[in-house]
C-alpha cells in the first residue's frame, strides 16, 4: 500500500491495484473502508488516511496494490460536528464516493443512514468499476438536429414492468428490456428518447409504504440506477445500459439523460448522511444564514452550492463522463435554474456553471435542454444563458391547453405558441427549434387524464391529496374520470388528436409523454412520483385498444419529419425564419384574425420551400364555424383534407388528402382541427 495520488478523483484501476481519491476540505482524518461482498455486515479491512501522508491539498488519497474491479468500499470522515456553522461530520457513517461508476444498493435503508450509530450493515457501498473493457464497436454519437428531432420522455422502468409488455419477467422494468421495446419507438417515429432520472437514486425516498418512482432524488452523478439492471452483480449495470444506448443509436434513435444536478437525495435537516452531507456538507450545500438550516430552491429539503468550484467540476465531470464513456447524446436539466444561483442563492446573470456546460469541447455537439425554472419561483423561460441551450417552454404547455378547453383570450398567446413562441425568444441566437413544445410530462396530468378530470386525484400519494398542482387547466369533457358515455368518449379523443396536432405541427421541437399515443391513464393522479405500479406503467394493452390514435400520432410523426422545421444548415434566428417563412394568419374570414378575448379561432397559412402550402385551420368553440379558404400558391393544385380531427379514425387522418369539393370554405366542427395541404404536395407519398 503506498499514499497513491490525488489524480483522477475517485476508484481508478491501476496495473497493480487500485488507486482511490476523494475531495473534503474541512474533514481531519479518513478511513477506506473495503467490503468483501454486498451482504458483507462489516468491512473486512479499514485503511486509514492520515493528514501528513494520504492527504494533497484537500484530495484523501491511497493506493491499495491486488485489488481490481468489482472492490466494495466506503468511507468514514472525521471532521468538526457543529451544524450552526454547517458542519455535520458524522464519523460512524458509511459514505459514498462521489465519483463512484457503480453502486450497490442490496443492503441500503435509508433510516439507518438517518438515525445516530454506525449503519455499515445497511450502507450502500461503492464499486471499483474498469471502464476499459466494454466493446463499443462502431457506436458513434448521432447528431440529430434538432430541426428533426421528435422527443419521447419515458420512464425507463415503468416502460417494460407491466406483465403485458412482452417482456421476460426478469428483464421487466430493466435497460435490457426497452431494447425489447425500440421497435415499437422505431415504428412510432421517435428520433430521441429523453429518459427520466438514470442516475443512481434514492427509492427509499418516499412516504412510509411507497416508492420513489420518478428518480428524482439521486445518490451519486456517475453510477447507472442499478434498479433498472436485469444483471445480478453491480457492475453487470454498467453493461447493460451501453448495451441500451448502442441499440437505440443502432436504430437511429438518440439517448437524452434527464439529470439532476440541483439537490441530493440526503434532503435536509433530518434526512440521510451517505455522501456529501458527510464529505463536506458546509461546502457541498446552499446553507442560509443560520448555517444550521439548509435554504431549499428544489423543493426536496436541499439545494446543492453550484457556485462552488469543486461541485462545479463534478458536474462537469459528469457530464463529460456520460458522453465520452456512457456515448449518451445529451441532456434534460432538471430545474436548470437553480444552477444559476450562487452561494447565496440569489440569481446571478452568466452563472460560470452553464457557461462552462456551454463551452465544453466534448460536450460539444450533443443536446442541451433546460427546464428553465425552480421551486424558488426563479423562472428563466426565454432567458437561459448561454448560446446552445433549448428549452422547456411551460408557457406553450399552459396557453395550448387553455384555447382547447375553450379559455377566453387564449387566441392571442396561441398566436406566438403556433410558430415558436417568438414574443419569448426574441434574441438573436434563438434558433426556430428553440422552444421545446409540450402539453404533457411525467410531471402532472397525462394527455388522457388532461381531458378526463378537471382536478387531481392524489390520494394514493398518503398526503390527502394535497401534493400535486392544483392549476391544470383540465376539462373533463362532461364527466369526472372514466365513462361509458359514448360522445364524452369521442369528444376526448378529439381533443386529445388536437393536442398531438399542435404539440407535432407547432414550430419549436416537440416532446412527447411515454404513453400519451395511447391514452395512458393515472385515473387522475398528477403527481405519480411514489407510484411505481400499475398506476405509472405503460399499460400494453393500449397499444391494440388505442390502436387509432397510434395510428394518428404515427402519421403526424411522419408529416413532421417530411419536412424541417427550418432550413437546415442556416443559422437563420426565430424572427428571420418567419420572416422568410411569409406566415399568413386567418380567422373565419381571410386575413383577418379574431385575437379578441371572446374568440376561440385562428388559422394559418405556410408556403413550404419545396413548394406547395399548408392551411390549419383551429376551432376550439362549441359550435361549428365556416372558414373562408386562401387563394393557393401558384403551380398548386386544389386543397385536399389531410387533418380533420372530428372525423372518425382513419378519416381523422389521410395519408394522401381528399379533394375538397368546395375550394372556397371549409366547415370545421366544434372543437376541431383541420389541416389542408395543396395536391401534389407529395409530403406524405408512402
Amino acid at each position: 500500500m503506498n499514499v497513491g495520488s490525488p489524480s483522477p478523483l475517485g476508484a481508478s484501476v491501476t496495473t497493480t491495484g487500485v488507486n482511490f481519491s476523494v475531495f473534503s476540505y474541512y474533514a481531519t482524518h479518513a478511513q477506506l473502508l473495503l467490503f468483501e461482498s454486498e451482504d458483507a455486515a462489516q468491512p473486512y479491512r479499514i485503511i486509514d488516511l492520515y493528514p501528513g501522508t494520504n492527504r494533497t491539498s484537500h484530495y484523501w488519497h491511497v493506493h491499495v496494490p491486488g485489488l481490481r474491479a468489482g472492490q466494495l468500499y466506503g468511507y468514514r470522515m472525521s471532521g468538526p460536528y457543529a451544524p450552526d456553522q454547517g458542519h455535520r461530520f458524522d464519523p460512524e457513517k458509511v459514505l459514498l464516493d462521489p465519483y463512484a461508476k457503480a453502486l450497490s444498493t442490496k443492503n441500503y435503508q435509508r433510516s439507518a443512514a438517518a438515525k445516530p450509530g454506525d449503519n455499515a450493515s445497511a450502507c450502500a457501498r461503492s464499486v471499483v468499476a474498469d471502464l476499459s473493457i466494454y466493446d463499443w464497436e462502431d457506436d458513434s454519437p448521432l447528431g440529430h438536429p434538432f430541426s428533426s428531432t421528435v422527443l419521447y420522455e419515458v420512464h425507463v422502468g415503468g416502460f417494460t414492468r407491466h406483465p403485458n409488455s412482452g417482456v421476460a419477467a426478469e428483464r421487466r422494468g430493466t435497460y435490457a428490456g426497452l431494447i425489447e421495446k425500440i421497435p415499437y419507438l422505431k415504428d412510432l417515429g421517435i428520433t430521441a428518447v429523453e429518459l427520466m432520472p438514470v442516475f443512481q437514486f434514492d427509492a427509499q425516498d418516499a412516504p412510509d409504504g411507497l416508492e420513489n418512482y420518478w428518480g428524482y432524488s439521486p445518490m451519486g452523478f456517475f453510477a447507472p440506477h442499478v434498479g433498472y439492471s436485469s444483471r445480478v452483480d453491480p457492475l453487470g449495470c454498467l453493461d447493460e445500459f451501453r448495451d441500451m444506448v448502442k441499440a437505440l443509436h443502432r436504430a437511429g434513435i438518440e439517448v437524452i439523460l434527464d439529470v439532476v444536478f440541483n439537490h441530493t437525495a440526503e434532503g435536509g435537516n433530518g434526512g440521510p448522511t451517505f455522501s456529501l452531507k458527510g464529505l463536506d456538507n458546509r461546502l457541498y450545500y446552499l446553507l442560509s444564514d443560520d448555517r444550521s438550516q439548509y435554504s431549499d430552491y428544489s423543493g426536496t429539503g436541499n439545494t446543492l452550492n453550484s457556485d462552488y468550484a469543486v461541485l462545479r467540476r463534478m458536474i462537469g465531470d459528469s457530464l463529460r463522463y456520460w458522453v465520452s464513456e456512457m456515448h449518451v447524446d445529451g441532456f434534460r436539466f432538471d430545474l436548470a435554474a437553480v444552477l444559476t444561483r450562487d452561494k447565496h442563492g440569489k440569481p446571478v446573470d452568466d452563472a460560470p456553471i452553464l457557461w462552462e456546460i456551454d463551452s465544453d469541447p466534448v460536450l460539444a455537439g450533443r443536446k442541451l435542454i433546460a427546464e428553465a425554472w425552480d421551486a424558488g419561483g426563479l423562472y428563466l423561460v426565454g432567458s437561459f444563458v448561454g448560446d446552445r441551450w433549448k428549452e422547456w417552454n411551460g408557457r406553450f404547455r399552459d396557453d395550448v391547453r387553455r384555447f382547447l378547453k375553450s379559455d377566453r383570450g387564449t387566441v392571442v398567446n396561441l398566436k406566438q405558441r403556433l410558430v415558436g413562441s417568438p414574443d419569448i425568444y426574441t434574441k438573436p441566437s434563438h434558433p426556430p427549434e428553440q422552444s421545446i413544445n409540450f402539453i404533457t410530462c411525467h410531471d402532472g396530468f397525462t394527455l388522457n387524464d388532461l381531458f378526463s378530470f378537471n382536478g387531481k386525484h392524489n390520494e394514493a400519494n398518503g398526503e390527502n391529496n394535497r401534493d400535486g398542482a392544483s392549476d391544470n387547466y383540465s376539462w373533463n369533457c362532461g364527466v369526472e374520470g372514466p365513462t361509458d358515455d359514448t360522445e364524452i368518449e369521442r369528444l376526448r379523443a378529439r381533443q386529445i388528436r388536437n393536442a398531438l396536432t399542435v404539440t407535432l405541427l407547432s414550430i419549436g421541437t416537440p416532446m412527447l409523454l411515454m404513453g400519451d399515443e395511447v391514452r395512458r391513464t393515472q385515473f387522475g393522479n398528477n403527481n405519480a412520483y411514489c407510484q411505481n405500479d400499475a398506476l405509472s406503467w405503460f399499460d400494453w394493452d393500449l397499444r391494440n385498444k388505442h390502436a387509432d390514435l397510434y395510428r394518428f400520432t404515427r402519421l403526424l410523426i411522419q408529416l413532421r419529419l417530411s419536412f424541417a422545421a427550418s432550413p437546415r444548415g442556416d443559422s437563420l434566428s426565430l424572427n428571420e425564419f418567419l420572416q422568410r417563412a411569409n406566415i399568413q394568419w386567418h380567422g373565419v374570414h381571410l386575413w383577418a384574425p379574431d385575437l379578441s378575448v371572446d374568440s376561440h379561432s385562428l388559422a394559418a397559412t405556410a408556403n413550404l420551400e419545396s413548394g406547395g402550402a399548408f392551411h390549419l385551420m383551429l376551432n376550439a368553440y362549441w359550435e361549428t364555424l365556416p372558414f373562408a379558404l386562401p387563394p393557393r400558391p401558384d403551380g398548386c393544385g386544389p386543397w385536399r383534407r389531410l387533418i380533420d380531427t372530428f372525423q372518425d379514425p382513419p378519416s381523422d387522418f389521410l395519408r394522401q388528402g381528399e379533394e375538397m369539393t368546395d375550394q372556397s370554405t371549409y366547415v370545421v366542427q366544434s372543437r376541431s382541427i383541420v389541416l389542408l395541404t395543396t395536391g401534389g404536395c407529395g409530403v406524405m407519398s408512402s
